[in-house]
Parts: C-alpha cells; sequence; structure tokens
C-alpha cells in the first residue's frame, strides 16, 4: 500500500533547509501567478461585459485563462518544487508516499499565501474591484458540489500522478504543464457552471479572505482534498510498481 511510504520528515530538511524554503518560495510565487491570472480574467470579464462573467463565453474564458496560467504556473516551479501550486496535488502526493507530511504542510503555507498575496495585488491593482468568490450557482446544493469538486480534482491529480509522478512516465512528463493545464481547463467547462470549478483550496481560499465570503468554503477544500487523496492512494497502488517505486530523496535536500 503506497501508505507505507508515508513519511513524517525532519524540521531541519523540511522546514529550515534551504532547498526547502527555496520549493516553498517557488510554490508562492507559481500560486501567485496562478490565481492572479485566473480571478483577474474574471475581474476583467465582469468589467468588459457589465458582469457578464456567468454566460458561456465568460466560462470559455475563465477555462482558458487557468488552464494556460496553470500551465505556466506548473511549468516555472516544476524543476524546484515540483509545481503543485494545489494544496490537494500536495496532499494527493503526499498520502502516495512521494512527499513528507512537514515538506507538505510547508507547500500549503506557501501556496495559501500565495493566493492571497495574488487576490490582494488584484484588488490593488484594479483600483478596489470586487474579487470573485468561489460560490454554488442556483440550484445547486452543497452535496452537489462536493462530488463536483471531488471527480474534478480526482481527474487532476491522477493527471498529475501519470505525466509528472510516475517514474515510468519518459518523455511524457516534457507534456506533464500542458496535460496538467487542460484538464483544469476542461474541467472548468465541466463544471464552472456548478460549482465554479475550484479543484484547489488555495484558489477558492485568496478570494474568500480578500471578500471574507466564506458561504460554502468548505466544499472547496473536503472535495479537493478527497478528489485528491483518492487519486494518489488509487494511481500509486494500482500502477506504480512497489518494487520500482522512488522514495522521496530526503537525503539530498
Amino acid at each position: 500500500m503506497p501508505t507505507r511510504n508515508i513519511a513524517i520528515g525532519g524540521v531541519q530538511q523540511e522546514i529550515t533547509h534551504p532547498s526547502a524554503l527555496r520549493a516553498a518560495l517557488a510554490e508562492f510565487i507559481s500560486t501567485l501567478i496562478f490565481v492572479f491570472a485566473g480571478s483577474g480574467s474574471g475581474i476583467a470579464f465582469n468589467k468588459l461585459t457589465d458582469n457578464g462573467a456567468t454566460t458561456p463565453s465568460g466560462l470559455v474564458s475563465a477555462a482558458l485563462a487557468h488552464a494556460f496560467g496553470l500551465f505556466v504556473a506548473v511549468a516555472v516551479g516544476a524543476n524546484i518544487s515540483g509545481g503543485h501550486v494545489n494544496p490537494a496535488v500536495t496532499f494527493g502526493v503526499f498520502i502516495g508516499g512521494n512527499i513528507t507530511l512537514l515538506r507538505g504542510i510547508l507547500y500549503w503555507i506557501a501556496q495559501l499565501l500565495g493566493s492571497v498575496a495574488a487576490c490582494f495585488l488584484l484588488s490593488f491593482a484594479t483600483g478596489g474591484e470586487p474579487i470573485p468568490a468561489f460560490g454554488l450557482s442556483a440550484g445547486v446544493g452543497s452535496l452537489n458540489a462536493f462530488v463536483f469538486e471531488i471527480v474534478m480534482t480526482f481527474g487532476l491529480v491522477y493527471t498529475v500522478y501519470a505525466t509528472a509522478v510516475d517514474p515510468k512516465n519518459g518523455s511524457l512528463g516534457t507534456i506533464a504543464p500542458i496535460a496538467i493545464g487542460f484538464i483544469v481547463g476542461a474541467n472548468i467547462l465541466a463544471g464552472g457552471a456548478f460549482s465554479g470549478a475550484s479543484m484547489n483550496p488555495a484558489v477558492a481560499f485568496g478570494p474568500a479572505v480578500v471578500s471574507w465570503t466564506w458561504t460554502n468554503h468548505w466544499v472547496y477544500w473536503a472535495g479537493p482534498l478527497v478528489g485528491g487523496g483518492l487519486a494518489g492512494i488509487i494511481y500509486d497502488f494500482v500502477f506504480i510498481n512497489e518494487n520500482e517505486h522512488e522514495q522521496l530523496p530526503t537525503t539530498d535536500y
């Protein structure tokens, strides 16, 4: 089982070591880039269309902005931190035994701070334009949205495992940022009109802090974490040969 590979990690190696701090900084910057582009596109579309972001064209523009933004954010962070840009991805990778608990917590802090910083920068740069917080569409219950977030995040983290984590991915790993960006864009087209298609607790957290809107916020944590954890367990246990499983090189940090 992948739980055999779960490790807590040492404080000196995972919290205070320069390489760990560089990785956290990379996650902070990558998340800031992603959230600034994604949330910024929503603000821009609202401004240009007089609050028409809920139209089909608004959904398409959101999907494209998030797909392109995530592609860049993952690509620029991949060689430093792995380019998680998402607490659900970090959690799924941890559950599969591919990152230690302490390193994962460090990533979470950096990702959440990056999202909050991006939203505050957007608020300042746009002259106080409201930052759109994630919320459920009319007629959509919290349980429906919870299932949507589980399924969409499962697809995202499964894609991360197949293209970036699996040691057998070979040359497929070079297109990992594209594949990850594409699945997020496709999921926004599928679920954006229902739950908002967060798939990322950090993406929902920043706008919630700046706008101080917490209605049904639990959905954007519980759904992605459950979906990411399931993807990590299933992919690692079923598709990664444990004899070939590459352990986290903690001695190299």
